[in-house]
C-alpha cells in the first residue's frame, strides 16, 4: 500500500476562464488528496491519512476517495470546517490559489498511530507542511516512516501566499531532505526555494524529478546520472491536479518496477527512468485536458 499523508480541500473553480466574477463551482482537491485519488485511478492499492471535516464538503470528499478505492480507514474526523482554495485560471491555463483555512479541520491532523504492515511508501507535500499545528504532526510523520525504511516521497507544491516566513521554511524544507527517498517539484517550485537538484540531493533523497510545464520532466539522481522526456501535447483546459497526477503517476509506475526503495532508484538506467518519466507526462496530460484535478484512470494509458 502506498499511503498518502496531507490535507482534503475544496477548490472553488471559475466557470468561464479568467473572469474573477463568474460562478464558482466546487471540486475535490487539495495536492495529497488528488495524489491518493489518482493512484486509486491508477490501480495502486493506497491509504489516505488526514483529517476531514464531519460537514459536507468533507462527506463529499471521503466519499469521492471511496469511488476510487481509496482506503479512507487512517482519516481522522473533526467538526471544523472544510478548507476551501479559491482558484484562478490564467490564459496558459495556469491555477492560482487564494485559501480559506482559518480553524479548518485539516490543521487539528494529529500523529497517528502505527500505519498497516503493507505500507510500501508515504507521500507529503503541500499546505499540510504549512499550517500548524497540523505540520509538525505530518512532520513527525515524515521522519518517523523514514527512520523505518519506508520510502518517502515529497511533493513541496508552494503556496507562498500561506507562509508567513519565507526563510523559515526554506530551512524547514532542508531538514526534511535527509528524510526524503523521492523529491518531486515543479520548476517554479524549485526556484522559490533555490538551490537545486546537485545540493538536495546531497542532503539526502536518492532522486529529484523536476517538472517543466509543458516541456515534459527530468530527473537527476544521487549517483550523477540525468534523464528528461518532453511534455505530452495536449489542449489545455486547466493544470489544476497536475502536478499531484504526476506524484501519483511516478509512484505508481516505481511499484509496478519494485523500485520502491532507495538502492532500486539508483540501480534505474536510462531506459526504467524514461518509462517512469514517460507514464507521468502523459497522465499529467490528461488531468490537463480537462477542468479541475480529475486524473486518469489506468484504462485511459493503455
Amino acid at each position: 500500500m502506498i499511503v498518502v499523508a496531507g490535507e482534503a480541500l475544496i477548490d472553488l473553480v471559475p466557470q468561464h476562464g479568467g473572469d474573477p466574477l463568474a460562478a464558482l463551482a466546487p471540486r475535490r482537491g487539495g495536492g495529497p488528496y488528488n495524489t491518493a485519488l489518482a493512484l486509486g485511478r491508477l490501480g495502486s492499492p493506497v491509504g489516505f491519512c488526514s483529517r476531514v471535516s464531519t460537514d459536507a464538503f468533507g462527506e463529499a470528499l471521503l466519499n469521492g476517495l471511496r469511488a476510487d478505492a481509496v482506503d479512507v480507514s487512517l482519516v481522522q474526523r473533526g467538526d471544523e470546517p472544510t478548507t476551501l482554495a479559491v482558484a484562478s485560471i490564467g490564459s496558459d491555463g495556469s491555477a492560482r490559489y487564494s485559501f480559506y483555512v482559518e480553524g479548518s479541520a485539516d490543521r487539528l491532523f494529529a500523529l497517528p498511530g502505527a500505519l498497516p504492515p503493507r505500507t510500501r511508501a508515504v507521500s507529503f507535500g503541500t499546505c499540510s507542511l504549512v499550517l500548524e499545528p497540523g505540520a509538525s504532526a505530518y512532520e513527525a510523520l515524515l521522519r518517523r516512516e523514514s527512520a523505518r525504511g519506508v520510502f518517502t516521497s515529497l511533493d513541496p507544491n508552494i503556496r507562498a501566499g500561506l507562509i508567513a516566513d519565507a526563510d523559515a521554511y526554506r530551512a524547514r524544507f532542508a531538514n526534511w531532505l535527509p528524510h526524503v527517498t523521492l523529491l518531486k517539484l515543479s520548476e517554479e517550485d524549485a526556484a522559490w526555494l533555490g538551490g537545486g537538484p546537485e545540493e538536495w540531493l546531497a542532503a539526502g533523497p536518492s532522486a529529484v524529478v523536476v517538472t517543466h510545464g509543458g516541456d515534459g520532466l527530468s530527473v537527476r539522481t544521487r549517483n550523477g546520472a540525468g534523464f528528461s522526456v518532453p511534455g505530452e501535447r495536449v489542449d489545455v483546459v486547466d493544470t489544476i491536479g497536475a502536478g499531484d497526477t504526476v506524484n501519483a503517476a511516478l509512484l505508481h509506475r516505481l511499484a509496478q518496477r519494485d523500485a520502491l526503495s532507495a538502492g532500486a532508484l539508483g540501480a534505474l538506467d536510462g531506459e526504467g527512468w524514461r518509462d517512469i518519466l514517460g507514464f507521468a507526462a502523459r497522465a499529467a496530460a490528461v488531468t490537463c485536458s480537462r477542468a479541475g484535478a480529475e486524473p486518469p484512470y489506468a484504462s485511459e494509458l493503455a
